[in-house]
């Protein structure tokens, strides 16, 4: 394959920027390209499926997030949605977690099986820390330690 043929391919592919919107592609002559639909910085976004882990593996990723960044924004596409709903409500009645922002939407997906595009329900729940979260990870801390004693 010529460099030429690796280089029109690479140009044309379509990158996913993590929010579920395409990437701008690299630019053809006098082609522009769409860009990311918001500026946030998505490393503190997880991205929640309900077949792949378990829900509390979102849990403690989520206290951990919060831990490492302040807030968590929990994101789901289509059956997930209640999974995100549930880990978002352990998170809160716990009171590790206070709600700032949930947007809800639908994303059109392209399913070449169907023949055609259909709508998914999408989430995106954004939790803050708690005024106890400190408190409460550290007293859970403690108690992990001495359950380790005991055994």
């Amino acid at each position: 394959m010529a460099v030429e043929e690796i280089t029109k391919g690479v140009r044309g592919l379509k990158v996913e920027d993590g929010e579920g919107a395409a990437a701008p592609a690299a630019p053809a002559a006098g082609a522009a390209g769409e860009g990311p639909r918001r500026g946030n910085n998505s490393s503190n976004r997880i991205q929640v499926s309900n077949t792949k882990k378990p829900l509390f593996f979102y849990v403690n990723l989520a206290k951990r997030y919060m831990q490492q960044h302040g807030d968590v924004e929990l994101s789901a596409l289509g059956m997930a949605v209640a999974t995100v709903v549930t880990v978002a409500e352990i998170l809160k009645n716990n009171g590790l977690a206070v709600e700032k922002k949930i947007r809800t939407s639908t994303v059109e997906i392209n399913d070449e099986s169907r023949g055609r595009p259909f709508q998914k329900a999408k989430i995106e729940i954004e939790l803050g820390k708690s005024d106890k979260f400190d408190e409460l990870m550290a007293s859970a801390a403690e108690d992990a330690e001495e359950g380790e004693e005991e055994a």
